[in-house]
């Protein structure tokens, strides 16, 4: 572990050496991240909630990205003011920015509403933006949206790619571009986000449409021609991810 956290970055043919922290972007980083936050965090809240805690409380993890959900908001506040001195035991910080307070869940449009404020605020996690929206029926129906900057980076990305294989067969680009899109829809094809999946085959098809019509100045790349190539390569956006009442609807034999 020593030798790891002294080994350094290399960027751009430069090493650095930093005396403090994890090397950022290294493999050992996460690693050391989840090993000091399951003592200084996991286990310490999991203990506030049995001794503190006057409701239910659901934590959830992911390296340093922590959502906690409280059924009541007095349990919430507390817990903010103990988490934050938690981690300033431990040289930690919360993220100023991100770290907020909101009302959210099955209950939280109709209360804001008797109130006359807004809809309820939306908060971002694992690349979803996460909303209280509702159901065809009207029932309250948590519902995830990819967010739109991740979506906006990963298109960058295809884009300079594209103009490397520019000159390559059409096939050959198609089959790149089928485990691109792919392994986009294996991640993000989660329900109530059909509409931003379309989205981003409709992009990528967009770019593809531009790289091939700057082949040639004989421009013959018609929309419809270039939908045809799309459907023949690109997967067409489906949900492959189950609700989480099934996800979660296990049976054991006992």
């Amino acid at each position: 572990m020593r030798k790891w956290l002294k080994a350094g970055v290399l960027e751009d043919g430069e090493l650095s050496v930093s005396e403090t922290g994890t090397p950022q972007g290294s493999v050992a980083s996460p690693l050391f991240a989840n090993v000091y936050l399951h003592y200084v965090f996991d286990l310490w809240a999991n203990r506030w909630r049995r001794r503190e805690a006057k409701g239910n409380v659901i934590i959830l993890r992911y390296a340093d990205d922590i959502v906690v959900g409280f059924e009541h908001e007095a349990d919430a506040r507390r817990f903010w003011d103990a988490m934050r001195t938690r981690l300033e035991e431990f040289s930690l910080v919360l993220h100023p920015d991100k770290t907020r307070l909101l009302e959210f869940g099955r209950n939280a449009a109709g209360r804001r509403k008797r109130y006359g404020l807004d809809r309820p605020e939306t908060f971002t996690f694992l690349g979803f933006i996460f909303i209280c929206g509702r159901s065809r029926r009207g029932a309250f129906q948590l519902q995830r949206k990819t967010r739109g900057d991740r979506m906006r980076a990963k298109l960058r990305q295809i884009k300079e790619e594209l103009r490397r294989r520019m000159h390559e067969p059409i096939p050959v680009q198609g089959q790149w571009l089928r485990q691109v899109v792919r392994g986009y829809f294996a991640y993000h094809a989660v329900p109530t986000n059909s509409r931003a999946l379309g989205a981003f085959r409709h992009h990528v098809t967009h770019l593809w449409r531009r790289t091939l019509r700057r082949r040639s100045q004989k421009d013959a790349m018609t929309w419809g021609r270039m939908s045809r190539i799309a459907n023949a390569w690109l997967p067409r956006p489906r949900i492959l991810h189950p609700w989480p009442n099934e996800r979660f609807a296990v049976k054991h034999p006992r």
